[in-house]
């Protein structure tokens, strides 16, 4: 483009000097061997079976060079020039979300040494158990747990939360995370290659490089539009008897909006859904996704939270549900069990004190004696709590209840609870008499219904659940959800079966987990969860959610079918006002040079309408309906408060 300015101020100088045939001959010779340039591009482009509107502009640089058009060639080559480095503008503009993470990838770490000093290190080198030291504004290098009492970070570049996210000591901060104002120490629980940023590094690397099929398809319609142009050119010059007025038609036929429009669309499109947490491997999964019409979703860790919650809690009368909580905790507080950390989070989210000085003795697969406080507390099965409650009434009889009445062992069968699919009740007893029963269940995710609902507002009209799960507790969960088909008791293989059978075309998979994997990769659109999910469900799904956020998949739909629209707009309105400057062009009614004018303000419109793609509302919320949170719109369980504080 530099160079074709440079050529015109000469020929601009030279014809003010007078001297018009070095003129005619420096912008011919120099509009032509551009156009040798461009046509031996459209051959190598051909025989890759890419068919575009080069012919045009070549046909329309010789043309006008023929008919002694000299300057309108010119103005040809300027505007092909400038329609590649628009494209390119454009282009770096819409992939700047993506090429962030790659240039703001760490390459050294500190470690802390044996003696308390301080070495750098390149953080490929990093092992699992290192303690790091992340110093103000520095970024987390590996997948880390907090040392530090308290700590503050940025974590906009992998999850898209604006606010800073406070860690305490004993929670993981991922890589990629800004440290806040004060220094940070931290272990290392990933090496460099497995670490959060670095799988998103790869992702966008995948994503960056990628081109769909509908741009190939945008390629495509330059033919019949190749072909009219070619039509109504001749047909003018045929009615005209001017060769002229075949040039003009030509010219103002020759820029690429649809060869623009479409990619500029696309990355846009991918950008803003990276910036929306959500890392689209490739334009063609994107077109895809919008036309998703039936969605399948894994049941744990997906719909649901994918660990045990305290569901309900039912203390017997006298004892108040803070003080049953509490006692359990402390007592479970140590173990190593997957139900013991529900009853310890439960207690820290209603802000009660555990008992730290606990003696405990686990009987596996029944649950366990401790002596918290000086008080003798059995936590497990009804069975193992009634026989415990009957050795510690024949031994040590007395009161136990706040009531100071003493309760049988046998009363443990008075409390037990009516379980729904996929709950489970831990009973506890203190000094031989019941306190009553903690009922835990994987409780539908806060998120679920909005997801839902929104996805069918997209037009994603089926919903499929597959579970390995029993069936009661699946159909329990879809009828909570409103799901309208499920599959359960799936094992991998029966997972992409049910896929492959799907009528309604093209089907989504939302999954997390590793079994998740092969159905990701069979489904048109595999979606993982890989804030929480395995690396192999993430590398066989074409789009990953990096945010625990279930809503992010319904955004996904949304920006993608935006962008679909976009595209089509862009190329509709490149098309549209070339045509109409044709038309006008074969009536005489446009000179080649200012034809050639026009048409760059075709594709300086284009690219511009193209980027709208980088804009729009992102969703999944509600006005006007019920809602767990004040003001959010957004429904939730009524006893979901963590889900209420996310909010």
């Amino acid at each position: 483009m530099a160079l074709t300015v440079c050529v015109a101020v000469v020929a601009l100088v030279l014809s003010g000097a007078g001297a018009s045939p070095a003129t005619r001959w420096l912008v011919s010779a120099y509009a032509l061997a551009v156009a040798l340039r461009q046509g031996w591009s459209m051959v190598a482009d051909i025989r890759r079976g890419t068919w575009g509107v080069d012919i045009l502009a070549v046909t329309a640089i010789v043309a006008t060079v023929a008919v002694g058009e000299f300057w309108a060639s010119l103005v040809i080559v300027l505007m092909l020039s400038g329609g590649e480095a628009l494209e390119d503008v454009a282009a770096g503009r819409a992939r700047r979300e993506l090429t962030s993470l790659l240039d703001r990838a760490p390459s050294q770490a500190h470690v802390e040494t044996a003696d308390g000093s301080v070495v750098d290190r390149p953080v490929a080198e990093i092992t699992i158990g290192q303690t790091l030291v992340v110093k103000p504004g520095e970024m987390v290098p590996v997948d880390a747990t907090v040392l530090s009492d308290t700590a503050s970070f940025d974590e906009s570049s992998i999850t898209g939360e604006s606010l800073p996210v406070d860690r305490r000591a004993g929670e993981t901060v991922l890589s990629g995370a800004v440290n806040g104002p004060h220094l940070v120490r931290v272990q290392a629980v990933e090496v460099a290659a497995n670490s959060q940023y670095q799988r998103i590094v790869e992702l966008v690397e995948s994503a960056s490089g990628s081109r769909a099929p509908f741009v190939r398809m945008a390629d495509r319609y330059a033919v019949p539009f190749t072909a009219f142009a070619f039509l109504l050119a001749g047909l003018a010059w045929w009615v005209s008897g001017d060769v002229v007025r075949f040039a003009e038609v030509l010219v103002v036929a020759t820029p690429c909006p649809l060869l623009i429009a479409a990619p500029v669309a696309f990355i846009a499109g991918m950008s803003r859904a990276a910036k929306n947490g959500i890392i689209v491997k490739d334009g063609g999964a994107l077109e895809r996704l919008a036309r998703v019409r039936t969605v399948a979703f894994d049941k744990t860790g997906t719909l649901t939270y994918g660990a045990p919650r305290v569901s309900r809690v039912l203390p017997v009368d006298g004892v108040s549900d803070d003080a049953l909580v509490a006692l359990v905790a402390a007592a479970e507080q140590y173990s190593a069990h997957v139900l013991a950390r529900a009853f310890v989070e439960e207690a820290n989210d209603r802000g009660l004190v555990v008992d730290a000085d606990a003696q405990v003795e686990e009987v596996p697969g029944f649950g366990l004696r401790a002596t918290v406080a000086g008080r003798r507390v059995v936590v497990g099965k009804a069975s193992f709590v009634a026989d415990a409650i009957g050795e510690t009434a024949a031994g040590h009889p007395g009161p136990t209840s706040a009531q100071g009445a003493a309760v049988p062992g046998g009363a443990v069968r008075e409390v037990q609870v009516r379980l729904a699919g996929g709950e489970t009740a831990v009973y506890a007893a203190v000094d031989g008499a019941v306190w009553g029963a903690i009922v835990l269940a994987d409780e539908i995710r806060g998120d679920a219904p909005a997801t839902l609902r929104e996805l069918r507002r997209l037009g994603v009209a089926d919903s499929l659940m597959l579970t390995g799960d029993a069936r009661e507790t699946a159909e329990h969960v879809a009828a909570e959800l409103g799901l309208t088909h499920v599959r359960a008791e799936c094992l991998p293989a029966d997972k992409v079966a049910a896929v492959q059978a799907v009528d309604r075309r093209p089907v989504m998979m939302v999954g997390d987990g590793v079994n998740d994997a092969p159905v990701l990769a069979a489904a048109d659109v595999g979606v993982a969860m890989g804030a929480r999910g395995a690396t192999a469900a993430s590398e066989s799904a074409d789009v990953v959610i990096m945010v625990d956020d279930l809503v992010r998949v319904a955004t996904a739909v949304q920006i993608s079918q935006r962008t679909i629209r976009v595209a089509v707009q862009s190329i509709g309105i490149g098309i549209g006002l070339s045509v109409v400057l044709m038309v006008l062009a074969a009536f005489g009614a446009i000179p080649a040079i200012v034809g050639a004018g026009l048409q760059e303000v075709v594709d300086l419109v284009t690219i511009l309408n193209a980027l709208r793609a980088l804009t729009g509302p992102v969703a999944a919320t509600h006005q006007g309906e019920p809602s767990g949170a004040a003001g959010t719109g957004l429904p939730l369980l009524a006893r979901d408060r963590k889900a209420e504080e996310r909010v």
